[in-house]
C-alpha cells in the first residue's frame, strides 16, 4: 500500500517493504528522518537511531508527537502512511515540483505500437519441402496455382478460415440442397443478344424469385403470429355472445 510513495522517495525496496517487520520498520523510520524529513538536528537523533533499544517505541512515540502526526504508535500503518506523505511534501518542497525534477530528463522515444507480424513471412518459400506441401494442399482444396507459394498458402489459410472452421461447416450443413433446373423451360421475357448473358439473366431471375418466395413465407408467418394474438375470441355463455 506504500509502494508509490516509497518509489517517489527513491526507497531501496519499495515493493518489498513490510512495516510489520520490527527491525525493518525501525530502520525505515531512521532512514526517513535522516534522509527526507530531517525534523531533528543530527545530534538529537540518537534515541531514534538506537534501534536495538527497548526504549525505542517511546522514542518513536515522542517523534510522532514532535512532527504533529495525528496517529499513535499503535496505528502503525496509518502513521507510516502519514510520515510518507510528509516526506513526499518535503522532498518536492526541497527539490521543486515533480515537473522541475524531471524536466531535464531526455524525452522518451515515441514508438508506434507494433502490430503482430504475419507468421507466414518467416517461412522459407524456397524450401522444396515447403513447396511440395503447399502444392499438395492446393491440389486437395482445388485452389488455383500461383508462382508465389506464399500467396498460395495465404489463399489456403483464407479458405480454411472461411469454409472449414467448425462454425462454417455447421452453417453449410444447415443449407438446403438445390434441385437441378432446366433453364430452357423458363422464359426470360427479353433478349440481350448474347446466349451467355441470356442464361445468366435467367439464373438471376430465378434466384430473385426464390428470395421473393422466402420473403412472402416470412410475411405469412408474421401475419399468422399477429392473428394468434389479436384474433382469439372467447365465448361468454352467460351473455350469449362471442367475443371478449
Amino acid at each position: 500500500m506504500f509502494r508509490r510513495k516509497l518509489t517517489a522517495l527513491d526507497y531501496h525496496n519499495p515493493s518489498g517493504f513490510d512495516c510489520n517487520d520490527e527491525t525493518e520498520f525501525r530502520n525505515f523510520i531512521v532512514w526517513l528522518e535522516d534522509q527526507k524529513i530531517r525534523h531533528y538536528k543530527i545530534e538529537d537523533r540518537g534515541n531514534l537511531r538506537n534501534i536495538p533499544s527497548s526504549e525505542w517505541p517511546k522514542s518513536f512515540e515522542q517523534y510522532l508527537q514532535d512532527v504533529n502526526c495525528p496517529f499513535s504508535v499503535q496505528e502503525r500503518q496509518e502513521s507510516v502512511d502519514w510520515l510518507l506523505g510528509l516526506a513526499v511534501r518535503f522532498e518536492y518542497g526541497d527539490n521543486g515540483s515533480p515537473v522541475e525534477k524531471y524536466k531535464n530528463c531526455p524525452p522518451a522515444t515515441a514508438t508506434k505500437a507494433e502490430k503482430p507480424s504475419d507468421p507466414l513471412i518467416h517461412l522459407d518459400s524456397n524450401n522444396p519441402d515447403f513447396k511440395a506441401g503447399v502444392m499438395g494442399l492446393a491440389n486437395m482444396l482445388k485452389i488455383q496455382r500461383h508462382d508465389d507459394y506464399l500467396v498460395m498458402l495465404k489463399a489456403i489459410r483464407i479458405l480454411i478460415q472461411e469454409r472449414l472452421t467448425p462454425e462454417a461447416i455447421a452453417k453449410a450443413r444447415q443449407s438446403k440442397e438445390g434441385l437441378p433446373v432446366a433453364l430452357d423451360k423458363h422464359i426470360l421475357g427479353f433478349d440481350t443478344g448474347d446466349a451467355t448473358l441470356n442464361e445468366a439473366a435467367q439464373i438471376l431471375r430465378l434466384l430473385h424469385i426464390e428470395e421473393l418466395r422466402d420473403l412472402q413465407t416470412r410475411i405469412n408467418e408474421a401475419i399468422v403470429a399477429v392473428q394468434a394474438i389479436i384474433a382469439d375470441p372467447k365465448t361468454d355463455h352467460r351473455l350469449g355472445k362471442v367475443g371478449r
